[in-house]
């Protein structure tokens, strides 16, 4: 029998050198768990629509406040936030368990790890979901060379974020202005138009002064949900999570092995239809890399923050998609 009042606890785990602070539903009927992985610059709250709905289906599901983030620990090297760290952690989720196998899904950064997973450990991933960041194959160079070769002196937010302590200073400077103008502008139907030419100018801005100030929050989002972000990026800064992006480099180098892998589990994508991220990574990028590929779900109306602009159709999405693995035999 489900529960039809699932609660979800938040509690430590020890996983790979660090300790993790994560939501869990403490229970399950259906077997397989289910772990979420958030990105940048989100925690585990991003999952507060998801957490409840798939408890509710069933499943134990579980998502961490990832490392660098929240209440998690926040190590000091940078090359402690590389792909093999990261995935290691998720890993250890499992672990922690007792499960040999889970159904990972990741939005944004989180994304990126959860398709890393499933290419490093595929034993260990009965399925896999990307949201808002598709799978992206491994490129013939590390990936911040490849823009500087590109861009050249141009502005460019990932190649702004290598440099040390700039952009922490920047986003740490006025967090409230951070989370308002980066949840506000996850979408391309915005009020203000956002100039390319203006976002790429080497003009001496940083990232955030960039981004428009809204006139209001998002339907989706309420200040009550604002300010919990607030608080917590107040308290932590943002250098771990900024100190993903300074390991793109370095995970090109620890992918070698994986470089003509691509996802061989049961996977999905889902974005909004309104992402502006999807201009630069369309999901067309991973034809031909996806085995057991079950569809690209864009969700009408939502912009880049999908599961928390639109939960109803994401959680249905999910769902569906955990249930059609829990029921098909295994290959």
């Amino acid at each position: 029998m489900v529960d039809p009042t699932p609660h979800i606890n938040r509690r430590p785990i020890a996983t790979n050198g660090v300790r993790l602070s994560v939501m869990d539903s403490m229970s399950g009927y259906k077997g397989l768990p289910i772990i979420l992985a958030h990105g940048f610059p989100e925690l585990s709250y991003s999952w507060r629509h998801q957490l409840p709905a798939i408890a509710h289906a069933g499943y134990r599901v579980l998502a961490p406040d990832q490392r660098g983030y929240g209440a998690s620990d926040r190590p000091e090297r940078v090359e402690d936030y590389d792909i093999v760290e990261l995935t290691n952690d998720l890993l250890g989720i499992l672990d922690d368990l007792g499960e040999e196998r889970g159904i990972f899904v990741g939005h944004d950064w989180g994304s990126m790890v959860v398709w890393s997973l499933a290419q490093l450990a595929p034993e260990r991933v009965a399925g896999v979901v990307g949201m808002s960041v598709p799978f992206i194959p491994r490129g013939p160079m590390p990936p911040m060379r490849m823009l500087r070769e590109l861009l050249g002196d141009a502005f460019f937010y990932m190649l702004y974020f290598q440099e040390p302590e700039i952009a922490d200073r920047e986003l740490g400077g006025d967090t409230a202005r951070t989370m308002r103008r980066f949840l506000a502008a996850g979408s391309l139907e915005e009020g203000v138009e956002i100039d390319p030419v203006d976002m790429f100018a080497n003009d001496g801005r940083g990232f955030i002064d960039r981004m428009p100030e809204p006139d209001g929050l998002p339907a989706w989002l309420e200040q009550a949900e604002l300010d919990h972000y607030i608080t917590e990026f107040t308290r932590t800064g943002f250098t771990g999570g900024i100190n993903w992006y300074r390991n793109f480099d370095r995970n090109w180098g620890l992918t070698e092995s994986v470089a003509d892998r691509g996802v061989d589990v049961p996977s999905m994508f889902i974005g909004g239809s309104l992402d502006p991220v999807l201009l630069m990574t369309p999901p067309s990028g991973m034809d031909g890399w996806m085995t057991h590929y079950h569809g690209t779900v864009l969700v009408p109306g939502a912009g880049h923050w999908v599961q928390q602009e639109k939960p109803d159709p994401v959680n249905e999405a999910l769902i569906n998609f955990f249930e059609m693995i829990r029921t098909t035999k295994p290959r």
